[in-house]
């Protein structure tokens, strides 16, 4: 189990995100919370899934050499992938008007890298899930941007709020876009 292959290890998220601690907390994981914010910046030649890995790793990188024999450090990070373009967080209200526009009524990629560090290791995983938006209003748009601020989030909305429960068609793959705690488990021989 998954717990029992976890015992002894302290487990560090390095995110603010209130979304992916709550995963953990799902999980009954014990997580401690340490952010270092970097620059997500990336080459401009990777696309899709190696734009996440990379940011995924980079987060990883600002604690290399400070974990400790126990540390298993976890960071992550979301793409929203739309006709070969990397639909990032809406800096205002124009931007993300403008990603949910693009995303109405098609089919685009959320993609997911989650990075396991440890002293002498580190490993990145990536999952991919298929989201089809119905033709969202104008009205949904500028009433979800109004409600719920969106600008945290890769491609402008979140799934679990309110655009994901009245604008989501279908949906290939994972909701959660981690597949299971078998995904973190199997990571690494604890």
């Amino acid at each position: 189990m998954l717990l029992d292959k976890l015992k002894g290890y302290q487990i560090i998220l390095a995110s603010g995100s209130p979304r992916r601690k709550q995963f953990f907390k799902d999980l009954n994981i014990d997580v401690v919370i340490k952010v270092n914010p970097v620059d997500e910046i990336y080459p401009e030649h990777l696309q899709a899934a190696e734009i996440s890995d990379y940011l995924a790793k980079l987060k990883a990188s600002v604690f290399k050499g400070t974990l400790r024999t126990n540390d298993i450090l976890i960071t992550s990070d979301t793409v929203v992938w739309y006709k070969n373009e990397s639909l990032a967080k809406a800096s205002n209200k124009n931007e993300a008007t403008q990603m949910l526009l693009k995303l109405s009524g098609d089919w685009h990629e959320v993609i997911t890298s989650v990075c396991f560090t440890t002293e002498d290791k580190e490993i990145v995983k990536n999952h991919s899930t298929k989201v089809k938006f119905k033709t969202l209003t104008e009205e949904e748009i500028n009433y979800y941007i109004e409600n719920f601020k969106p600008f945290d989030k890769a491609g402008a909305y979140g799934i679990q709020e309110w655009i994901g429960l009245i604008g989501v068609e279908e949906i290939k793959g994972s909701y959660t876009n981690v597949n299971d705690s078998n995904y973190i488990s199997n990571s690494f021989s604890c």
